[in-house]
């Protein structure tokens, strides 16, 4: 369904578990970040009443689970730490095409966000199926099913506004991107490293 080219190494979960609270601070960052992204978008195309509807709820679901993210992280006994870059994200957003219309831009974005919410969504997946922590085994295997919701309402979106845009193009070209892209992360206790 996700179309990813390249799927984690599975060993990226023993790096994961050996810094717990850095990977829910990194994860309840990139929670914070999705609702960011998803408001930024609402706010760039206003005109399109359901992406409105649509990202609103979107935005208030991430940032309900950077609350729960948030609650795991007190109830341990860990702070939440600093904000986290995320280079991954840095390098997938530097590929997003171009050009001078506001349409080529909505739908750069869209895409952007469907391989994100892809790629978490894996990376929750293999957590819920491999981490040892059976508390954490259960919230990834929710919020991966969240997740691929999430894809697939960018997805969606993006085939809705695309008009004239070849939207399945622009997201093969993303997806064989992300494949090479992806080979030099998953060595790092954070969602996307």
């Amino acid at each position: 369904m996700l179309g990813l080219k390249l799927a984690t190494d599975p060993r990226w979960v023993t790096i994961a578990e050996s810094n717990i609270e850095e990977i829910l601070t990194d994860h309840a960052w990139c929670e914070q970040k999705a609702a960011t992204n998803a408001i930024t978008i609402i706010t760039l195309n206003s005109e399109y009443t359901d992406l409105v509807t649509q990202l609103l709820a979107l935005a208030q679901e991430e940032l309900q689970h950077f609350e729960m993210v948030h609650e795991i992280i007190k109830k341990r006994g860990y702070k939440l730490g600093r904000e986290r870059k995320d280079s991954y994200v840095n390098e997938l957003f530097k590929y997003r095409v171009t050009g001078s219309s506001r349409t080529q831009a909505l739908i750069s974005r869209l895409l952007f966000s469907a391989m994100i919410e892809a790629r978490s969504c894996e990376r929750f997946k293999l957590l819920s199926e491999k981490i040892k922590d059976p508390e954490l085994s259960k919230f990834y295997k929710d919020l991966m099913i969240s997740e691929a919701g999430h894809y697939t309402t960018f997805i969606n979106l993006a085939r809705k506004y695309g008009g004239d845009i070849d939207v399945d193009k622009q997201w093969a070209d993303l997806l064989k991107f992300e494949g090479e892209l992806i080979q030099k992360y998953g060595k790092s206790e954070t969602i996307h490293g």
